[in-house]
């Protein structure tokens, strides 16, 4: 699914809502969860997983097509860790 289908879906279960009050609520929960992760906080969501940043340190790496060793910058990354509810769901439980 991607961020259009979910804003119709959501629209088509909420008639009382127009798409473009849909679209805002979308947009405004994904940028307040981008802002939280880049302010280096943790975002949990109920049910669902929780989302947060790694550290990843500083490395050599190679670059595939020369084979040429590269430095890489150390940097964080996106983590998302999903929750007891969602892991169930998926297995069947």
């Amino acid at each position: 699914m991607i961020r259009s289908e979910l804003i119709q879906k959501i629209a088509d279960e909420n008639p009382h809502l127009t798409q473009r009050h849909v679209e805002r609520i979308v947009h405004t929960v994904f940028d307040e969860i981008i802002a939280a992760l880049a302010r280096g906080d943790r975002v949990e969501l109920r049910g669902f997983g929780a989302f947060s940043t790694k550290a990843r340190d500083a490395r050599t790496g190679r670059n595939p097509r020369t084979g040429e060793a590269v430095d890489v910058d150390d940097k964080h990354v996106p983590f998302f860790k999903t929750g007891k509810l969602l892991r169930d769901r998926l297995n069947g439980r």
